[in-house]
């Protein structure tokens, strides 16, 4: 019986609890004392977050916000990365924080050197955004995923298809 066990490894937040997210930011950013009079604001453009604010002090206090809605609506901060600060108009700040959505090629080349170093019994395809990880045995691939836990990748990892 020559059948063979596998999973896929991704990297993905869910754009609809982002969009949840900002929608009670923006909500209580509207209704918060310290926020009278400011033009703070929190949107979502595509796969990024905007975030505008009066000052770098405040917009801090936007992305702490931010940050405590997405934990509650379980999005992970690591598929967050936050741009620079920047100037906008009318003496304002800006940032922009693209969603990572998806494996980049040199992560997915470092991950794929690691299960091959960790185990010998494994086999790994990267295909486009996404890890398979193949296995004759389900402990080797328990193993794999173990390993791939184990280390912090700066972004989120997630196993998905598991058969």
């Amino acid at each position: 019986m020559a059948k063979e066990f596998s999973f896929d490894v991704v990297s993905r937040a869910d754009i609809n609890e982002v969009r949840n997210a900002v929608n009670m930011a923006q909500k209580e950013i509207a209704t918060r004392y310290d926020f009278k009079k400011s033009v703070s604001k929190v949107t979502l453009e595509g796969e990024a977050l905007v975030l505008v604010s009066d000052n770098e002090g405040k917009l801090r206090q936007v992305v702490d916000l931010l940050e405590e809605k997405l934990v509650r609506r379980k999005v992970p901060l690591k598929a967050v990365q936050y741009g620079k600060v920047e100037e906008a108009l009318g003496g304002t700040v800006r940032q922009r924080a693209p969603i990572a959505q998806g494996i980049p090629e040199e992560k997915a080349k470092a991950m794929n050197k690691l299960l091959r170093q960790k185990s010998k019994k494994v086999k790994v395809q990267i295909q486009g955004d996404t890890l398979r990880v193949f296995s004759a045995s389900k402990d080797d691939l328990q193993a794999a995923m173990a390993a791939l836990r184990e280390e912090d990748w700066g972004i989120p990892v997630q196993f998905v298809n598991y058969r």
